[in-house]
């Protein structure tokens, strides 16, 4: 029987539809990452978000290490015991794309403040008496969405924003391996330059590497229309925190909405997500990194994580396997 032990809040939620879904025996335990230390010598698979050379030193049979979600820096890939394999999980591409898109609108309509006018009883609209109608909301349609990220997340919002009868120009690392799909530009970060000028919208999915970390600072922004939308579902180093809040703050870019930041909780403590004031401005849309937290991604991961288990237990190798 596997020994299996999931480590972590997120990996610990996990846990009970991993395991109505296993339909072998196993031994789960779930703890925290700092606990987890001291137990990994009789695991075969551990479930979380880190791996940390103290975790490694007593992993005497682990056999995989699995990630519940798609990103990897917090794993120390050189530590994983020799013949451990690696996975992560997706999922969370449709939550996301849906995100985008519901993100977007709520910018370009100005949404959160309409309804917080409207609550004091203010019509911030043509149906106001005695006041100047305001100028008409632009629309989706026609305009250009650029993807920094071809992927899985922006495969599936490309699919939507066509839905839209949107432009859609991408960047991805590996070419070759997507279709057009009908894009209007597809390339690698040679064409970044093209695709910051041309978009009204910009939805960065790329993942964060050393590549990619620090990739919009102030002159890729500055490149930005003035009437332009950012949207960020991917991790907050891709854009420069000060170029960022200093281009929003002047209105060199119209607005953007932020699902990940700068700075995570680490007690229960209220945590302000970033050194700079995002919160004071009102073009920022603020979400606590919640893009991909639906029904779906959860039952898809869940279905995985059980399903890679189910192949360990067999000898076989894990879908979604990380290679070196």
């Amino acid at each position: 029987m596997l020994t299996v032990a999931f480590a972590g809040t997120f990996a610990a939620s996990l846990a009970p539809p991993v395991q109505a879904h296993l339909g072998i025996p196993c031994d789960i335990r779930v703890t925290d990452e700092a606990r987890i230390v001291d137990k990994l010598g009789d695991v075969d698979v551990l479930v979380a978000m880190a791996f940390t050379r103290e975790m490694a030193a007593g992993a005497r049979r682990l056999k995989l290490v699995q990630v519940p979600g798609a990103g990897l820096e917090r794993i120390d890939r050189a530590a994983l015991p020799a013949g451990t394999a690696l996975a992560n999980a997706y999922g969370h591409e449709v939550g996301i794309a849906e995100y985008v898109l519901g993100a977007m609108l709520t910018l370009t309509r100005g949404f959160v403040r309409l309804d917080a006018a409207l609550r004091r009883g203010a019509w911030e609209s043509q149906w106001a008496v005695g006041a100047t109608p305001p100028p008409p909301w632009p629309e989706l349609a026609g305009k250009t969405l650029g993807i920094l990220g071809y992927g899985r997340i922006g495969q599936a919002l490309a699919q939507r924003a066509r839905g839209f009868d949107m432009e859609i120009c991408a960047i991805r690392r590996d070419v070759a391996r997507s279709a057009r799909d009908g894009l209007a530009r597809l390339g690698g970060l040679d064409i970044l330059d093209d695709v910051l000028r041309r978009s009204d919208y910009l939805a960065i999915t790329l993942p964060a590497t050393v590549a990619t970390r620090g990739l919009l600072g102030t002159a890729q922004l500055a490149l930005m229309k003035p009437t332009a939308v950012l949207v960020n579902v991917a991790r907050a180093e891709i854009v420069d925190e000060q170029a960022l809040y200093r281009a929003l703050a002047e209105r060199a870019i119209a607005a953007a909405a932020l699902d990940v930041w700068y700075r995570y909780p680490t007690d229960a403590t209220p945590t302000p997500p970033a050194r700079q004031p995002f919160h004071e401005l009102p073009n920022v849309l603020m979400t606590p990194h919640v893009s991909g937290w639906t029904e779906g991604m959860l039952a898809a991961r869940a279905r995985l994580i059980a399903d890679n288990i189910r192949r360990i237990s067999r000898g076989e190798p894990p879908e979604n396997l990380i290679g070196d």
